[in-house]
């Protein structure tokens, strides 16, 4: 009998489909605010009509923000608001090393292809491709490609804070090989 679970076969949570729940208005797990990016990603008239290109700074807008719903959470868990943020990315742009205090995330590339830097090395992350990351969570995306990108970004609790760090991982991500 083969023993193997889904999630050693696929070696990420995110790459399960049948695993991931579809999304509720008041997700509370992870797995619902990844099925909430990925609906929202497929319908392109939620967003692709907003999208606009800046080349002096980046481009961000807010898509929705939900306020924590009593009766949202199943028993035992705490309701979570939550916001949605579209961001564009023109060749070169880039977000600075950060975290996003207290809020969780999910990050979808919706169009192009950016690079995530952290401590550990460089990732690239090509359109439909998603990372979900915890509080405390230090990163930078940068558009590293010719061409522009778009991606959607949803903090949980919503975003109140997003501390800017030096560049502590600079020296490890220039040698470091894609993750």
């Amino acid at each position: 009998m083969n023993s193997d679970s889904d999630l050693q076969i696929a070696g990420d949570i995110l790459e399960v489909q049948h695993l991931l729940r579809p999304a509720r208005q008041h997700p509370s797990t992870v797995a619902e605010f990844v099925g909430l990016a990925r609906s929202i990603a497929a319908d392109r008239s939620q967003w692709a009509p907003l999208v606009q290109y800046d080349a002096t700074t980046r481009w961000y807008h807010r898509l929705r923000t939900v306020p924590p719903a009593l009766g949202s959470a199943r028993a035992g868990e705490t309701p979570l608001g939550y916001e949605v943020w579209l961001l564009s990315w023109v060749p070169g742009q880039g977000s600075g090393l950060h975290d996003h205090g207290r809020s969780s995330g999910v990050l979808t590339v919706l169009e192009g292809e950016l690079t995530e830097r952290t401590e550990r090395g460089m990732r690239s992350l090509d359109s439909g491709a998603q990372r979900v990351f915890a509080p405390g969570y230090v990163h930078e995306v940068v558009n590293d490609s010719l061409e522009p990108a778009v991606s959607l970004h949803i903090y949980y609790p919503g975003l109140t804070e997003m501390p800017m760090h030096a560049a502590q991982c600079a020296s490890a991500t220039a040698d470091a090989v894609h993750v």
